[in-house]
């Protein structure tokens, strides 16, 4: 599994506004929706659920939102570089600006846990993290996201 797999282009955004995070699930459901099939409000609510359990903000500044999913046919995640950085109750009380979130079917299983593993790996890297915080394209983004997975696959 690699997060290529996972994210695909078209599910990394730049988000200028956020008010709250409810209004952030919506937002990473009707992307989840427009790029996996997904539905959206039933992502948005998981997210809900799921954040009800504990907030998903790790520290410094990234949250790990993620749900599993009766209509999902396999796992994906959506990336998004917040402008503003949004309250998200993280464990060391910092403001999200990088929200990755995953989706995955309700019966995945043990892939559930790989990817979040994954991503989390790749979000805990600071020099992602500076990388991504300093890019406002959403492609490059991306390729931040992805590229250091080149050498482990060759």
């Amino acid at each position: 599994m690699d997060l290529s797999s996972i994210l695909k282009p078209e599910a990394v955004k730049v988000v200028s506004e956020a008010s709250s995070k409810k209004r952030l699930f919506q937002r990473l459901g009707e992307i989840a929706e427009s790029t996996y099939s997904i539905d959206g409000m039933q992502a948005a609510e998981a997210l809900m659920e799921r954040e009800s359990l504990g907030p998903t903000g790790v520290g410094h500044g990234i949250a790990l939102p993620h749900a599993r999913l009766l209509d999902a046919s396999e796992v994906t995640g959506v990336f998004f570089r917040l402008e503003r950085a949004l309250d998200f109750g993280a464990v060391d009380r910092q403001p999200v600006d990088l929200v990755f979130a995953l989706f995955a079917p309700e019966n995945s299983g043990v892939e559930h846990l790989k990817a979040l593993a994954l991503i989390s790996r790749t979000m805990r890297d600071a020099d992602v993290c500076a990388k991504l915080r300093a890019n406002d394209n959403p492609m490059t983004l991306h390729t931040v996201l992805t590229e250091g997975e080149a050498p482990q696959a060759a």
